[in-house]
C-alpha cells in the first residue's frame, strides 16, 4: 500500500466510472472468505477497508464486518435502491444519461411515426425508469414495484396515438407484466447468482405492433447509463460521502454506511442499509400516471 497524494486525485470528480477499477467478484467464493482477505490486508499493510456500491457489495461487506475485518461503506449504484439514503450516487448521473437517450429515441419515433420502447437499467426498483420517463414526457412507464397487463400498456399506447403522438413507453429491465412469472432474462447468472436481466422491451414491442398496427421498436440503453461525465449533483454528493467515509475510518465507525439524510450527511448500521431496497411509492407512480396515454 501506498499514500496517496492529491496530485493523483487532482480533477478525478468529473471523471465517470472509478479510478480504483472494481469487478463483480464474490469475496466468499474461488478461495475467498475472511481470513484470506484478512490475510491479505496484513500484509499489505491495510488497518481498514472502505466498501464502494449498492446492495451486493455492502452485503459481502457486512458479512465481512461480522467476521471481524474492519469496513465502512459508501453507497455507490445507479439504481438508487438502499433504502437508508435519500441518494446513491451514479444514480443522477444515469438518469441524465437516460433521458437524453429517450429525448433522442423520440425525435426518431415522431419523424417515423412509431412506436418508441426504451429499456433502462432497475433490476428490483423502478427509480431511473419513473425519472427518466417522468423527464422525456413518457407515454408509459413499466418499472418492476407494478405489474400492468399488456391490454393496458396498449391502451395507453393507443391513446397518445389517437392524439398524433409517437408513443414512448419506458420500461425497466425487471419490468413484469402481470401474467409473467419473473422477469425476463436471457443472459445466465452473475457472480452472486442473480439472474442476468434485459430484453423485456424486445419482448413488449411486438406485442405493442400485433395488438395495435403501430411500427414499434425498441432499444436497450443497457451500460451506456453507467459511463459518462457524472452530473454535479453527483459530483458533489460523491465529494461530501467521501469525506464522510474518511472520518468514518478515523473515527473507528465500524459497520456503518455513511448516507445522505434531506441535505445532511449521516451514519447509519449495515443492517438498516440493507434492511430492504428502497421501491418506488405508490403515491409517487399514481403522480406518474396521471401523465399517461
Amino acid at each position: 500500500c501506498f499514500e496517496i497524494p492529491r496530485t493523483m486525485v487532482r480533477g478525478i470528480s468529473k471523471q465517470g466510472g472509478t479510478i480504483l477499477g472494481t469487478s463483480r467478484t464474490n469475496p466468499f467464493e474461488n478461495g475467498g472468505g475472511p481470513q484470506v482477505i484478512k490475510g491479505h490486508m496484513d500484509r499489505l499493510g491495510i488497518d481498514a477497508m472502505i466498501a464502494i456500491g449498492g446492495e451486493g457489495t455492502l452485503a459481502a461487506a457486512k458479512r465481512l464486518t461480522d467476521a471481524g475485518i474492519r469496513i465502512v461503506g459508501v453507497p455507490k449504484t445507479i439504481d438508487n435502491d438502499l433504502d437508508a439514503t435519500d441518494y446513491t450516487f451514479g444514480f443522477d448521473t444515469a438518469v441524465e444519461i437516460a433521458t437524453e437517450a429517450i429525448d433522442r429515441l423520440r425525435t426518431t419515433g415522431e419523424s417515423h411515426h412509431r412506436c418508441m420502447v426504451a429499456e433502462v437499467m432497475g433490476r428490483h426498483v423502478g427509480w431511473i425508469a419513473l425519472h427518466s420517463g417522468m423527464a422525456s414526457g413518457a407515454h408509459a412507464i413499466l418499472i418492476p414495484e407494478q405489474r400492468v397487463s399488456i391490454d393496458q400498456i396498449v391502451e395507453w399506447v393507443k391513446l397518445a396515438h389517437d392524439r398524433g403522438r409517437a408513443p414512448l413507453v419506458v420500461v425497466a429491465e425487471g419490468f413484469t407484466t402481470d401474467t409473467m412469472a419473473e422477469a425476463h432474462s436471457e443472459r445466465g447468472l452473475d457472480t452472486f447468482g442473480r439472474p442476468r436481466l434485459g430484453g423485456i422491451g424486445e419482448q413488449l414491442a411486438p406485442e405493442i405492433e400485433a395488438r395495435t398496427g403501430i411500427e414499434t421498436r425498441a432499444t436497450v440503453l443497457g451500460h451506456i447509463q453507467r459511463g459518462g461525465v457524472p452530473t454535479a449533483f453527483d459530483r458533489v454528493l460523491a465529494t461530501r460521502l467521501g469525506m464522510a467515509a474518511i472520518d468514518s475510518v478515523v473515527e473507528g465507525r465500524w459497520g456503518t454506511m455513511v448516507s445522505l439524510n434531506g441535505t445532511d450527511i449521516v451514519h447509519v448500521g449495515f443492517e438498516a442499509a440493507l434492511g430492504r431496497l428502497k421501491t418506488v411509492p405508490q403515491d409517487r407512480y399514481d403522480e406518474a400516471r396521471v401523465l399517461f396515454g
